[in-house]
């Protein structure tokens, strides 16, 4: 296993990480900051914002949106896939975890302690509302930022792009079912037609644009993708931002009058990320799989695509519901916890390979 890792950490680009990257938690907790002074100091902005919706869908939110995830999606090559075939056993540990696992630990998580044991400390009408974030947050698997992880833990980068792929085609057809199954179990009202609507949205056209413009872009060369990608990046973070500070604008008087919203929010999201990458690594070393790729695969079953999760809350939801605040919580605390779960990876690879 060690040899196999070692050429694939040279083939590996090593790209650091982005001051962006880095300081996520950072720049989320700014935005925290001002949009709840914002939401009252200048409320009608947000509110105008907030009624600009055609089918349940907020129009300036599907914008920043849309911002956001094409940018991401328009790394993927879905041309990766032939590649599945050649880290097999890794694959199946990741969709397990993604697809059989996650999702389903998530919503036992949010029932014991959003709905039983922090009960008590949360504002009643939300309860539901949390738990349908928290669910939402873990049906689907990270596109973007798990490139990261992946390469801070020495990853073999072609099974990340394919488990990755992989991921966002079954995303296609399985975040709908999974959120609606859950959503029911928890005795949540599904609205169909909008979850359904959502998934179009900020799914398959993403998707379809990014890879017609992947292919035209490649037309000219590579050089023509990696420089429209790094236009492109400032123009996602700038609408990642300020999709935030709409949130905590009209999250503002929830968050002043229940401070520990976010601290109880965390606590699931914290153990479902641990549980997780470590079932998926400890699967990983029981199957015989080397550790370039037990690494990421750990990393992308903790992951979660939070972007997707922030715009189904806000469609299925709306903006001032516990949803909403519950799928920012999980960006807020992203970075931290997958950089700790980086180091362990990358700390435990002499007992991993032994």
């Amino acid at each position: 296993m060690s040899a196999q890792c070692d050429v694939a950490a040279k083939a590996a680009a090593k790209v650091p990480m982005g001051i962006f990257e880095r300081y996520l938690t950072v720049w989320v907790a700014l935005c925290i900051v001002a949009g709840v002074i914002l939401g009252h100091v200048v409320p009608a902005p947000f509110q105008a914002i907030g009624g600009m919706e055609v089918a349940q869908v907020n129009l300036p939110v599907a914008v920043l949106i849309w911002l956001m995830i094409i940018p991401m999606l328009l790394k993927i090559d879905f041309g990766a896939l032939h590649q599945v075939r050649q880290h097999w056993k890794g694959i199946a540990v990741t969709l397990f975890i993604n697809w059989g696992v996650k999702p389903f630990s998530m919503a036992l998580l949010a029932w014991v302690f959003i709905d039983s044991l922090f009960r008590p400390w949360l504002p009643a009408g939300q309860i539901d509302s949390y738990v349908a974030g928290l669910i939402l947050l873990a049906a689907a698997p990270c596109t973007a930022m798990v490139f990261v992880w992946s390469n801070l833990s020495d990853g073999e980068p072609h099974f990340t792009l394919s488990q990755v792929a992989l991921n966002d085609v079954i995303m296609v057809f399985a975040f709908a079912p999974i959120v609606g199954l859950l959503l029911g179990l928890s005795s949540i009202t599904v609205p169909w037609g909008t979850l359904l609507l959502s998934v179009m949205l900020y799914i398959v056209v993403p998707v379809v644009i990014s890879q017609v413009w992947r292919k035209a872009l490649l037309a000219n060369g590579p050089r023509a993708l990696a420089n429209t990608l790094a236009r492109l990046g400032p123009l996602s973070l700038v609408a990642l931002l300020a999709t935030l500070v709409l949130l905590f604008g009209f999250q503002g008087d929830q968050i002043i009058a229940q401070p520990l919203v976010i601290l109880m929010l965390a606590v699931p999201i914290t153990i479902q990320v641990y549980f997780n990458s470590g079932l998926a690594y400890l699967l990983n070393r029981k199957l015989g799989v080397a550790h370039c790729v037990a690494g990421p695969s750990a990393l992308i079953g903790a992951s979660n695509f939070f972007e997707l999760a922030v715009a189904a809350a806000i469609s299925l939801f709306g903006f001032q519901s516990g949803a909403a605040l519950a799928t920012v919580v999980g960006v807020l605390i992203e970075v931290p916890v997958m950089l700790s779960v980086v180091k362990i990876v990358n700390s435990s690879k002499r007992w991993y390979e032994a």
